[in-house]
């Protein structure tokens, strides 16, 4: 059996892929990951932004935890929002935490 060790080391040992290959296999990977991950997170990103820099007076929002309010005052120069959640009560909310607005009139159909 010694005599076929010497013949299995001369053998030619099998290509691999090509360089190329390799490299076209990566520009893949990463134009997935573009176009699944990372650009609709930033068309979100960029949307919120826009939301919140678009708030005013009277328009009814949800923040993230899910609180329902009218906006009754807004500065510019703050990060902060004051929001009446009810008749008389009235929270301070920051813009960033804003998660949606909601149309016109959608608060009053459902406290009635």
């Amino acid at each position: 059996m010694d005599f076929l060790i010497p013949m299995a080391h001369a053998a030619d040992a099998p290509a691999g892929p090509s360089p190329l290959v390799n490299i076209g296999m990566l520009v893949v990977f990463i134009a997935i990951f573009y176009f699944l991950l990372w650009r609709p997170q930033q068309k979100r990103a960029k949307e919120h932004r826009e939301l919140v820099a678009s708030l005013g007076k009277g328009d009814e929002i949800v923040t993230g935890g899910g609180v329902a309010g009218v906006v009754t005052k807004v500065k510019d120069d703050e990060d902060y929002v004051l929001v009446e959640i009810s008749a008389g009560n009235e929270i301070v909310v920051q813009r960033a935490a804003v998660a949606t607005t909601l149309p016109k009139g959608t608060l009053k159909d459902i406290r009635n």
